[in-house]
């Protein structure tokens, strides 16, 4: 019997708590409803889940607080922000706190399914246990398995789409790439939002490689990015 991919879903709301959590079971995962912060947070100690869905304005501890916190015990997990908060502001917070999606209610099951298992898919490439080659790039090292950027001793925990976009720069290392496409092999569209998220992540990648002069991406105006590796 093959064991079902276990789902913290955190949502106060009764009913589209009771529907979601249905339908996705009926997609075949095991989903832990709960309805507050504090509660979720103790379950997420206490019990394995393989991935969390997350709304924001929860009682007795907000969304992103519990993100932060989850964060803070498993760095490889990964969660959805699923919230009426729309605006770009909140999404940009939800993925600098760590999120590695983040939709807007209402939603269809549909919609919300494929995300699911995008990242659960990595989850297990993640676990396998054959390791995958080291990536060098320029003086550091990707490891994508741990989800890990060593520079020089410098190691710093990635998160899936931060590791999935060094590893697409990499693949494509000194062209240049438009915003079109690497959105649509990261992110797998081109809207808003994930124009914006493109933005953090960029900023974020800079930061990593900072200390590094072998490596550097480059913003080309009105173009895109080139992923810079000196040779």
């Amino acid at each position: 019997m093959v064991n079902k991919s276990r789902i913290l879903y955190v949502e106060d709301d009764d009913t589209l708590g009771y529907i979601t959590s249905e339908n996705l079971e009926r997609k075949g995962y095991e989903v832990i409803l709960s309805k507050d912060g504090e509660s979720a947070f103790q379950l997420f100690r206490n019990e394995p889940f393989d991935i969390c869905l997350l709304d924001i304005m929860l009682p007795k501890l907000d969304g992103f607080t519990l993100a932060q916190m989850i964060r803070r015990e498993n760095e490889e997990i990964p969660i959805i922000f699923i919230s009426a908060k729309s605006l770009t502001e909140d999404k940009i917070e939800g993925l600098l706190l760590g999120a590695d999606d983040y939709i807007v209610k209402p939603f269809n099951i549909e919609e919300l399914t494929p995300k699911i298992e995008v990242f659960l898919k990595r989850s297990r490439i993640f676990k396998r246990a054959e390791p995958q080659n080291d990536i060098q790039i320029g003086n550091c090292i990707l490891d994508m398995d741990l989800l890990r950027l060593d520079c020089q001793g410098t190691v710093k925990k990635l998160t899936y789409r931060e590791a999935e976009l060094i590893s697409y720069f990499n693949r494509n290392r000194n062209k240049l790439l438009s915003r079109e496409q690497i959105l649509e092999a990261v992110w797998g569209g081109n809207d808003y939002f994930s124009g914006r998220s493109l933005d953090v992540f960029i900023s974020r990648l800079r930061k990593y490689f900072q200390d590094d002069p072998v490596v550097r991406i480059e913003n080309r105006h009105g173009l895109g990015y080139v992923f810079e590796v000196k040779s």
